[in-house]
């Protein structure tokens, strides 16, 4: 697999598609801070690292609105590719839906959000957009 990030939000775009309420995905420090971010800013219900050695796996639990079943995460894009990298400074950093979205950045100081990194005045790779 060249690009774990993109298998990551496909496995959960997919899984969000198909209504299920847990999905399973191969575990990485990057994947477990933006399933934190994801978790911190209400578009899942949690996360947890199961496995022990080089056969851990991280479940996502996803959520979904109690009447209208509709999930939490109407989109997850990929910016930055392995192919074309994409970076942003901290006056560049860009808004997702005029700040309704959130943008996930990989900066020096760790994976944070794009208000995050304004706020630290750190640039960074923009790994993601969910909305």
């Amino acid at each position: 697999m060249t690009d774990p990030v993109s298998d990551y939000l496909t496995r959960l775009r997919n899984a969000i598609k198909a209504k299920h309420r847990v999905v399973e995905v191969p575990s990485s420090n990057l994947k477990k801070n933006i399933s934190k971010i994801l978790l911190d800013k209400g578009f899942i219900l949690g996360y947890r690292e199961e496995g022990d050695g080089v056969k851990k796996t991280l479940k996502v639990a996803l959520k979904y609105d109690a009447l209208t079943k509709q999930p939490a995460i109407v989109s997850l894009r990929r910016v930055s590719r392995p192919g074309l990298r994409k970076y942003a400074g901290s006056a560049a950093m860009p808004r997702v839906l005029n700040g309704l979205g959130v943008a996930i950045v990989s900066t020096s100081k760790g994976v944070m959000t794009d208000k995050e990194a304004r706020v630290q005045k750190v640039g960074g790779e923009v790994l993601c957009y969910v909305y």
